[in-house]
């Protein structure tokens, strides 16, 4: 059972907190074979919320299976500009 550390930005924080479900740092244990898919479900968010997830400071794919003592972060959509360049994922979804 893979055990993580979780943290949504920005905007999604807000939609976390009003769920009030943690996004800051959080330790989470996920049944084998989670997908960052599965995960950004399992927190109440729909698909569509998130551009981009972090897997280990790395842009990764939504269906990339989730591992133990992975760091997993959400970016929400609407990230701006100079962020997305610093960040790595410049039309990454494009």
């Amino acid at each position: 059972m893979p055990v993580i550390t979780f943290n949504a930005f920005s905007f999604l924080q807000k939609k976390l907190k009003k769920k009030q479900i943690e996004y800051s740092n959080v330790t989470m244990k996920l049944k084998q074979g989670t997908r960052a898919k599965d995960l950004i479900r399992q927190v109440q968010l729909e698909p569509e919320d998130v551009e981009v997830v972090f897997i280990n400071g790395k842009v990764a794919p939504f269906d990339m299976i989730i591992k133990d003592n992975d760091r997993v972060a959400l970016v929400p959509q609407g990230t701006p500009g100079p962020y997305r360049v610093l960040l790595g994922f410049k039309n990454y979804n494009e």
